[in-house]
């Protein structure tokens, strides 16, 4: 954390501002943004051109880590029952993603539709101000806040806020309002994407690579099946218009000699890989999270998943910030966290597609990552970046294998009888695990008890906690301090929480 940097505070009264942060966007990052604000108690107004939801449903699933934030918020439960596969790809080369202990393939067949409902739902019920049809027109930042200037079926207004995040997907509005750079590289090839009804498709749910391109088919329900079709050769499709039915039977056909022409589609759309990312993360007191920030081919259902954990690491910062208790640089670490994880993320994406949706020419490079895939260690790697179980944030210095990590999923003995770290993180506040009983640690903790939970508990696995007495987790669910290091507790908590309000 960059300590000289000055600390974010706002100059205007509780009451000047229409909320203390306005989110653009009522996808799953700004929905999961809003309920992470809320939950530390800040005031927000999610604003959401669609006056609906579409229904519609890009996204069919969530990673492994996204899966594990869901379950740290207590909505998993939320999702009904939920189905995982140990056997994932990587550009199409399918191998077991067990091999990394935890890890999983995600929660498979979950609509986006079902999980921005989920999402609406929680952040709602926490008071999030919700509005949809209110389009952002434009900005103006000062140092005391943002001004937003919205569309609404009434007419123009404005909001002033401390903070305005743009989760308004990948022609993001407020990006290229608030002036971020976003290069990167342009689209290549466009795909198709369509929900099919009355065709008979054979599935394809790892993709079937043809002379002429790729075809994917899965089912979603009775006579209804998910397409995806990439043609080599075709140009990217125009965004400005969307794609018909008819354009995408003809492609389906030409690649796969079969007639589809007598269905229907539910949904067309397209796709592409074009890969891009904001420079910066946040511009004075305008950020971005999700599509927003980043955009890259699909590939193993990272985007949702990767916007969700933008929120996750935002949320509680951004609240200290406005709230007046975020120690000195704290909202920049969401950047320098966030940004390279985004950088990784578009780099695993575009290796997929090179691996999976080149021609000919990338036999050799598919011949390749097949033989890698037969060393275990290859696996472990390529499983923790595409799950996003390996993620690791800087954090300072230290020896422990946890410090920066994820802590996970663990049963705990001496919390109400049987609990969970899972179960610790739904406040979303820090947790302080005691695990020597060790009554100088809650003392040392006990002035930040209103944003930091301290808990005695022995672990059912000790194996991970080997060598730390106590360890400190942050909201997002990663640990930044543990007994083992050389750092000293009081130090961790000012670092990441602030100044305590009592001695």
């Amino acid at each position: 954390m960059d300590t000289e940097s000055q600390r974010d505070t706002g100059t205007q009264r509780e009451g000047d501002f229409d909320a203390d942060v306005v989110i653009v966007g009522a996808g799953p990052t700004g929905l999961m943004l809003a309920g992470e604000l809320r939950l530390a108690g800040a005031r927000v107004i999610v604003a959401e051109r669609l006056a609906e939801p579409t229904g519609q449903s890009r996204g069919l699933g969530f990673t492994a880590r996204a899966m594990e934030v869901f379950d740290q918020r207590g909505l998993l439960p939320r999702f009904g029952g939920l189905e995982t596969s140990p056997m994932g790809h990587f550009g199409g080369i399918q191998f077991d993603y067990t091999v990394l202990e935890g890890a999983h393939f995600g929660a498979r067949g979950i609509p986006q539709s079902q999980t921005e409902a989920v999402l609406e739902q929680w952040a709602a019920s926490m008071g999030a101000d919700i509005r949809r049809g209110w389009e952002f027109l434009e900005l103006a930042q000062d140092s005391g806040g943002v001004t937003v200037t919205v569309g609404t079926p009434q007419g123009v207004r404005e909001l002033r806020a401390a903070y305005l995040v743009g989760c308004d997907g990948g022609h993001s509005p407020v990006r290229k309002a608030a002036g971020f750079d976003f290069p990167g590289t342009d689209a290549t090839r466009g795909m198709y994407l369509a929900d099919v009804v009355g065709c008979g498709l054979k599935p394809r749910f790892l993709g079937e690579r043809l002379p002429g391109g790729m075809v994917m088919a899965a089912p979603l329900a009775e006579g209804v099946d998910r397409i995806i079709v990439c043609e080599h050769g075709a140009p990217p499709p125009d965004r400005s218009e969307s794609p018909d039915f008819a354009e995408v039977a003809a492609a389906w056909q030409r690649l796969t000699g079969e007639d589809i022409s007598g269905g229907g589609a539910d949904w067309v759309s397209s796709f592409t890989d074009a890969t891009r990312q904001a420079t910066e993360y946040r511009r004075g007191r305008v950020l971005l999270a999700g599509d927003a920030a980043h955009i890259h081919l699909p590939a193993g259902g990272q985007g949702l998943s990767t916007g969700v954990q933008d929120a996750v690491n935002l949320g509680w910062k951004l609240a200290a910030a406005v709230q007046d208790r975020a120690p000195a640089g704290l909202l920049d670490t969401y950047h320098g966290e966030r940004h390279p994880v985004g950088a990784r993320l578009l780099m695993n994406t575009r290796a997929q597609g090179a691996v999976f949706l080149g021609g000919a020419e990338a036999d050799p490079l598919r011949a390749l990552f097949a033989e890698l895939l037969a060393h275990d260690d290859v696996k472990r790697h390529l499983a923790g970046a595409v799950s996003h179980l390996d993620i690791r944030y800087d954090v300072g210095d230290g020896g422990h294998p946890l410090l920066g990590a994820r802590i996970g999923h663990h049963v705990l003995h001496g919390v109400a009888g049987r609990s969970s770290t899972t179960e610790l993180l739904h406040s979303a506040q820090g947790v302080l695990l005691d695990l020597a009983d060790d009554a100088g640690v809650r003392e040392t903790a006990a002035p930040w008890k209103d944003r930091v939970t301290t808990v005695t508990a022995t672990a059912e696995n000790a194996a991970p906690f080997a060598g730390a007495a106590a360890v400190l987790v942050r909201p997002d669910g990663h640990v930044v301090w543990t007994a083992s290091d050389a750092g000293e507790l009081p130090d961790a908590l000012h670092c990441w929480f602030g100044t305590p309000d009592v001695a």
